[in-house]
């Protein structure tokens, strides 16, 4: 962990006093980039992330431990490792961070406003005060998103398609861990057409929560659930995944682990994507640029995966359309 390099970059403070441009000039001499990911170094879709990044690096020119070096940290969901590991990194002083979710730019942004960071997969930046606008940022925080209350609202938008007596869906959620549901929930319900299913918040504080609050949903006919992007979610998806399949409940998730470990279907942004486009916003502030500058972007590839298996486990018949529409059909 680099306890000496924590307690001498905590003592000296030049982490949160050290303005943008006197960073610039210290990046001259020594490059390090500071890479904090939300979930557990073993999750296998986070390294293929992580590879998306390193490649998209490397194109660039960065090669870690000849010209640049990256200090990793892996929170494994926990919150209280998010901000342990993100007082770390500051302490290091790195050139920027790279921060992987909502948390842990929630996390970077208490412990220093001067050192640039680019959030890959983090929601609601501007509700959250993490930018001023989308188009200009105005502070060292910029970086990627990933879902927005239009992408809830597709989500909503297959289940009626794939189930049509979906009349009542669940959106499940740490509260502690993804906060922005509290806003995107409710702009969803107010937006929905008539004949649309309603939407209800499932917040979840623990894991043992999960399979009474799944048990006890399933018992209402019409019901589906949404499994968004969240680090809690993230941890327990293989369990939630059992627990929707013992409950038979119709689910989508953003993530595309949750097909494959059996669950229905999954619609949400190519991840490693956004992760090989940060390494650019990476390369354009070791190079000088300030993130006050660079736009928040938002994904723009998109992955639909459906599990047949699991569709005839629920008695559903998958429309012509959406196996033509789908990017991954698991048999």
């Amino acid at each position: 962990m680099r306890r000496r390099e924590f307690i001498v970059g905590l003592a000296g403070g030049t982490a949160l006093g050290l303005p943008f441009p006197a960073r610039a000039q210290q990046s001259a001499k020594q490059r390090t980039v500071g890479v904090l990911m939300t979930v557990a170094e073993s999750d296998a879709d986070s390294q293929k992330r992580i590879g998306a990044f390193r490649q998209g690096f490397a194109d660039l020119g960065w090669k870690d431990g000849q010209n640049v070096r990256i200090e990793y940290r892996w929170a494994a969901g926990r919150v209280d490792l998010i901000q342990q590991y993100a007082q770390e990194l500051v302490a290091l002083a790195p050139d920027v961070i790279l921060a992987n979710s909502t948390p842990v730019v929630a996390a970077l942004q208490k412990v220093t406003n001067s050192i640039p960071i680019v959030f890959a997969l983090a929601n609601d930046p501007v509700g959250l005060g993490f930018v001023k606008s989308l188009s200009q940022p105005g502070g060292n925080i910029t970086g990627f998103t990933f879902i927005n209350p239009a992408l809830i609202g597709k989500w909503l938008g297959l289940l009626g398609e794939l189930r049509p007596g979906v009349t009542r869906a669940a959106q499940l959620f740490n509260p502690a861990t993804a906060p922005f549901y509290r806003t995107f929930l409710p702009e969803v319900q107010a937006a929905r057409q008539a004949g649309a299913a309603s939407l209800v918040p499932m917040p979840i504080a623990a894991a043992a929560e999960l399979g009474p609050a799944i048990t006890d949903f399933a018992k209402t006919t019409g019901g589906g659930l949404l499994i968004g992007p969240d680090p809690f979610t993230i941890v327990h998806l293989k369990e939630i995944t059992g627990l929707v399949q013992q409950a038979r409940v119709p689910a989508i998730s953003v993530y595309r682990p949750f097909p494959v470990e059996g669950g229905l279907m999954a619609y949400g942004p190519d991840t490693a994507d956004i992760f090989r486009r940060s390494a650019a916003y990476v390369d354009r502030i070791l190079k000088g640029g300030n993130p006050a500058d660079l736009p928040v972007q938002e994904p723009d590839k998109f992955e639909f995966i459906v599990n047949l298996k699991a569709a005839k486990a629920l008695g559903v018949d998958l429309p012509p359309t959406l196996l033509v529409a789908a990017d991954e059909v698991i048999e």
